[in-house]
């Protein structure tokens, strides 16, 4: 087991990050350099001075800029929003200038998951609710609470009833761009594979038709859907059913029918490239970057060198770092696609008098995280080392296999759900602050990055990759992520699905004006 107090990421770096709480007066040096003491308490996943960092001096973390001290810094001293600010960079994009090489394909590997009879895979299998507007979102809950779930013991295939209810859906303009991206994210869970029958419910009068849901978004309201093609979905308003009980009545009965027909699948061998992981972190503290997020970088690489997916979302979360995917993009168009993102959100933000660098959060400085650079150059690392294959809209079909990005914002339940409606199977969630978080009908595997917590926390934890402090390697805890994601696919509950947590986090993102 390591003892070492610090840990220096990258030769380059000024400062080191605490990898425990560490007193006042407590010694430590690295390879090259002499011997230092704290001259203050430091907290773990805090900074501490390697050398004596002048004000105007870049902040090197990761070997990358992560901000300017703002006044000067004597060694051994605690670094962090007291003394650094975040700056302006100058970052040299390079197109394409580093694109690595495809890695070594791994065949053979497969997961027990459920085959849809149009050949997508999956990995639960949930009968949907899906609201189009808040005002239908309680008959969908009630619906869901009303129906006997004792009754599920009957159908041990079907995982449960989720009500897929958000708080939009009206006050917008009809057929514009929020009205678009809600019919995407809608669509992407209701022809999701995890969902093996839905049933949507309208109030009538909203901006959000269920017609025009069915008619854009893909999904077949005559002649069958992709899951059940003996089963047209069943589509209901609100008013036209004569009101909230006989909706939910009628609601509960068509549950009851689809039951015997969803339970008719089995789990049977499917290849480990049909996984299409989601990455996401929230609540990060200063050890994100140090352990969870790269030993989820070196999973992500397994997977695409399996022939799977994975997503890196929260394009907030890249800003500072874009620079070094930029040279990985596989092509010029992709790694502009991604500044354009950047861009919009600049833009975006200045629209309401706010700028993009507001991360990070209160419980992100608590744990060691000063500047969105920082955040955003850890944050990337669960992105892995392969090329970056393609830029997608939010909640848009992901269809590049390998590394990909979905523009996301921050907010992680709104994040998640972008890539769930994108097609994502399985989801890991870092933590370094304690996020507890699932979001049905995709298990959400949680990552906890340092020790302390997964201890305080182990009835929400999957995976403890604070181990890593303690002289674990990147390699063994990624494979370990690795392998937890392909029992996950293949059945394996997860603590948040254990606790039934999921039904809350269902978020569609609105970025335009309420009316």
């Amino acid at each position: 087991m390591s003892t070492a107090p610090f840990v220096r990421l990258h030769p380059e770096d000024n400062i080191a990050v605490a990898a425990r709480k560490v007193p006042e007066a407590t010694s430590f040096s690295f390879t090259g350099t002499t011997e230092l003491s704290t001259v203050e308490p430091i907290d773990m996943g805090h900074k501490v001075a390697l050398r004596t960092i002048d004000a105007g001096q870049p902040i090197k973390k990761f070997g990358q800029t992560i901000g300017f001290a703002s006044a000067p810094i004597s060694a051994g001293s605690w670094v962090h929003v007291h003394n650094v600010t975040a700056g302006e960079l100058s970052l040299d994009y390079a197109f394409c200038s580093e694109i690595p090489a495809p890695p070594t394909p791994i065949e053979g590997r497969t997961f027990m998951g459920y085959r849809r009879p149009d050949g997508r895979a999956a990995t639960r299998n949930y009968i949907g609710i899906i609201s189009t507007v808040n005002c239908s979102a309680t008959a969908s809950k009630y619906a869901a609470q009303k129906f006997d779930t004792a009754l599920l013991e009957q159908f041990p295939n079907v995982d449960g009833v989720v009500p897929l209810v958000h708080k939009g859906g009206c006050a917008f303009q009809f057929g514009g761009e929020d009205h678009k991206q809600l019919t995407r994210t809608l669509s992407g869970f209701a022809r999701h594979p995890n969902i093996a029958a839905y049933i949507v419910l309208g109030l009538g009068c909203e901006t959000a038709q269920a017609s025009f849901l069915m008619e854009n978004g893909g999904l077949i309201q005559l002649g069958g859907s992709s899951q059940l093609p003996t089963k047209a979905p069943l589509v209901m308003n609100i008013q036209e059913q004569g009101g909230v009980a006989k909706t939910v009545n009628r609601t509960v009965a068509a549950i009851r029918e689809l039951l015997p027909e969803v339970n008719k699948v089995q789990r049977v061998p499917i290849p480990v490239s049909e996984i299409m992981l989601g990455l996401e972190c929230g609540g990060s503290d200063g050890n994100s970057g140090t352990t969870a997020n790269p030993a989820l970088g070196y999973c992500s690489d397994l997977l695409v060198a399996h022939g799977g997916t994975a997503i890196l979302s929260e394009v907030t979360e890249i800003y500072g770092g874009e620079h070094l995917l930029t040279r990985r993009s596989v092509s010029r168009d992709v790694g502009e696609a991604l500044l354009e993102r950047i861009r919009w959100w600049i833009e975006y933000t200045a629209k309401f008098g706010e700028r993009i660098d507001i991360n990070p959060s209160v419980g992100n400085k608590k744990g060691g995280l000063t500047t969105i650079y920082e955040k955003s150059l850890g944050a990337i690392a669960k992105g892995g080392t392969t090329a970056l294959r393609a830029v997608y809209k939010y909640a848009e079909p992901v269809t590049e296999k390998g590394f990909v990005v979905m523009d996301t914002p921050g907010y992680d339940p709104a994040s998640v759900t972008g890539m769930v409606a994108g097609g994502a199977n399985v989801c890991c969630f870092t933590t370094g602050r304690g996020s507890c978080f699932g979001c049905k009908p995709v298990p959400t595997i949680k990552i906890a990055t340092n020790s302390p917590m997964y201890n305080r926390m182990v009835d929400d934890m999957d995976i403890n990759a604070g181990r890593i402090l303690d002289g674990a390697t990147i390699e063994e805890v990624g494979r370990e992520i690795f392998d937890e994601v392909v029992a996950v696919a293949s059945g394996k509950q997860t603590k948040s699905e254990a606790q039934g947590i999921g039904d809350e986090e269902f978020c569609p993102w609105t970025y335009g004006p309420i009316t």
